[in-house]
């Protein structure tokens, strides 16, 4: 996985460029209680018959959520069978199990339930089925309780047998069904569900500066920002609303709008950090963005191109803040209000607190930007030693 090179003008989408929809997606249903009509409606308009629901133990057992997406399921005798095993980061292990017993059950399709590990997870283990056997990929519904957004990529990660992470990729892996049904996260632990929004807003900032994002998604992610800032914390203050939790819902979604590029883009520092990161240290992916997506922030002030900080010192304005008189300074001024952010829903933490070792420093930076001859290498070292 490589990253952007900030040091060269990518090319403008200012004036020209593409946009696709994804090959897979043929509908986004949402709204509170909607999984009872939509999954329903998604097995006919999808044309499949059995499903495998692959969630995470903690969801299985803590709540009654799989109970009832299982429900819906024998009502219209779709239901095959329930992988619960599916661990942070997405392991191996969890998958090539849920393929055996997606495979014994006579599965057609994949409805994942839960946070990016199902959901990553399951286009893994289509890809790989699809590898084996040929023919179409098999379909995946997926229905988020967080808000990580991975079901709006066409790419996968999973963690390996040595802990490394593994990223599969194809324009048939986006599922082809989501269901966004707030009541549905209500049992979502709230440093996963606020730790997943600053995942979200990650997102929303890196699309800014990523190559060959439209203009009309990188409008989109500046109202999902704003969104952020503003429910995130109204969601920790009342975590009961179901209505609040529907906008930040939606607010993730926007965050990744499903777009099928003309060639490979990456997302940026904060991102690349995060996946070296989070695998390798047992770190949820939504808290590397609580400890990355600032500082980067802060270094795109002085690493950026032009246009790249126009559009970050915008997302300030987003905000409702009024200028520091200076495009540089708007952005160093978003840093801060996303630090405060993180701070405010109580996400701020060190790699300390996560057992990384200061000597690994080096090896992280070089991983992350593919060389340590990288011209960021430097940048990426301070970086990482500030997150001490």
């Amino acid at each position: 996985m490589s990253i952007v090179d900030y040091s060269v003008e990518h090319p403008s989408t200012e004036l020209q460029g593409f946009y696709a929809w994804t090959d897979t997606l043929r509908g986004i249903q949402y709204g509170p209680g909607s999984v009872s009509t939509a999954l329903p409606k998604f097995f006919e308009l999808l044309g499949v018959s059995k499903a495998l629901v692959l969630t995470g133990r903690s969801l299985y057992e803590k709540s009654d959520v799989v109970k009832k997406v299982e429900g819906i399921l024998k009502a219209i005798n779709g239901y095959g069978a329930t992988y619960y095993k599916i661990g942070q980061h997405s392991p191996i292990a969890g998958i090539k199990d849920a393929s055996k017993v997606f495979i014994d059950s006579g599965c057609d399709v994949i409805v994942s339930v839960g946070g990016g590990s199902p959901v990553d997870a399951a286009k893994a283990i289509l890809y790989y089925l699809q590898q084996e056997r040929g023919g179409e990929t098999m379909h995946q519904i997926a229905i988020p309780t967080t808000l990580s957004a991975a079901e709006y990529s066409i790419g996968a990660g999973y963690t390996d047998e040595s802990g490394k992470k593994v990223a599969v990729s194809s324009q048939k892996l986006a599922p082809a069904a989501i269901i966004l049904d707030a009541e549905l996260t209500l049992a979502t632990p709230e440093r996963l569900w606020l730790s997943t929004g600053i995942r979200a807003l990650d997102h929303c900032v890196e699309n800014l500066y990523r190559p060959l994002v439209p203009p009309p998604l990188k409008a989109m992610g500046l109202s999902a920002l704003a969104d952020l800032f503003k429910y995130l914390p109204e969601s920790k203050a009342n975590p009961k609303s179901v209505e609040i939790r529907q906008k930040l819902q939606i607010a993730s979604w926007m965050s990744l709008w499903p777009i099928k590029f003309g060639k490979y883009s990456a997302l940026g520092l904060s991102h690349s950090l995060g996946h070296k990161l989070g695998a390798a240290y047992s770190i949820p992916h939504g808290i590397t963005s609580c400890l990355t997506l600032a500082p980067v922030v802060e270094l795109m002030s002085e690493i950026g191109t032009e246009q790249d900080k126009e559009y970050l010192a915008k997302a300030f304005f987003y905000l409702h803040k009024p200028s520091t008189g200076t495009v540089n300074g708007d952005v160093k001024a978003l840093s801060a209000c996303i630090k405060q952010l993180v701070a405010d829903l109580g996400l701020s933490s060190t790699l300390s607190d996560y057992n990384v070792p200061r000597e690994d420093i080096p090896v992280i930076a070089a991983n992350t930007l593919g060389t340590e001859t990288h011209q960021l290498f430097p940048e990426t070292v301070k970086l990482l030693e500030n997150l001490y």
